[in-house]
């Protein structure tokens, strides 16, 4: 069951609020959404904006940039490994001088977070989107969050390791599909769910390559689709770079994505993206 204080989350919401998520999708064209990342060990930045001020200053950046949505996370998950486990208390502690004040400038907040009760207080405080990068299967509790608020989720495929072995696609498309009876089972509502291959997430750089190209193979699940290739370390085992010099990777990637069929792109560098998926849709679009 779901704990006093998610559900004290839940009351202190507006569950009838229209979805943010479907209006930006209606546009018809590639959204992008800004990562930001109030921890002081992530892979992409080092902590860079672990500071509330400095992060709100990166929110209201990006926004200006371009940013349709803001992703707020405060707990690192590190896709290749390390991820120091933060405590709720911890989680909440670094989210609450941040998300609020993010909230008011304008742009739809995404929650980053593998945890319930950060998603309820999230949610309570003005987030109206949750990201779980252990796609409704780590705690239960997520989805019947997100069926009670009405609310979108973003489901990402992950593994606890790497498997070389693996059909990835097969992988995917099989945890995608469980995650989706965890979903019809809590009340989420359909078109309130977007699905993340979790690019670098539980998989080898060829399979997170595989992934990007095989991309509209995953389109037969009818739901609009999330790629989050930035910075990540395939593209150094493509073209050796630290993260913070993969931004030509980043936007290669992202733009072969969108031509794959992904609807959203979650980048930390939102202005070079923006222009990026621009120039490549009016190519597209005199072809």
């Amino acid at each position: 069951m779901i704990d006093a204080r998610l559900s004290a989350g839940c009351a202190s919401g507006n569950t009838s609020a229209s979805n943010p998520l479907a209006r930006l999708l209606a546009l018809g064209r590639p959204l992008v959404m800004g990562v930001l990342n109030v921890t002081p060990d992530s892979f992409s930045d080092g902590g860079e904006f672990f500071d509330p001020a400095r992060a709100l200053d990166q929110a209201g950046r990006m926004i200006a940039e371009g940013a349709d949505i803001l992703d707020i996370g405060a707990e690192s998950t590190r896709p290749y490994g390390g991820a120091v486990p933060v405590p709720l208390e911890e989680e909440i502690r670094r989210l609450e001088p941040v998300l609020p004040a993010a909230v008011k400038l304008g742009a739809p907040v995404s929650i980053d977070t593998m945890k319930p009760e950060v998603a309820a207080w999230a949610l309570a405080a003005g987030a109206s989107i949750i990201n779980d990068v252990w796609g409704l299967q780590r705690d239960r509790d997520m989805a019947r969050l997100a069926a009670e608020r009405t609310v979108p989720v973003i489901v990402m495929h992950n593994r606890e390791s790497a498997d070389s072995s693996l059909d990835i696609m097969a992988e995917i498309a099989k945890f995608f599909a469980r995650s989706l009876e965890i979903a019809e089972a809590a009340g989420v509502a359909h078109q309130n769910i977007v699905l993340d291959p979790g690019i670098g997430f539980g998989k080898t750089p060829e399979q997170s390559l595989i992934a990007i190209a095989r991309l509209g193979e995953l389109k037969s699940f009818g739901l609009p689709l999330l790629v989050g290739a930035s910075r990540k370390r395939f593209i150094a085992k493509v073209s050796p770079a630290p993260p913070d010099q993969r931004l030509g990777g980043s936007i290669a990637a992202h733009v072969m994505a969108v031509a794959n069929g992904a609807s959203i792109i979650r980048t930390h560098d939102v202005a070079e993206t923006v222009q990026a998926l621009r120039i490549a849709a009016a190519i597209r679009d005199l072809q």
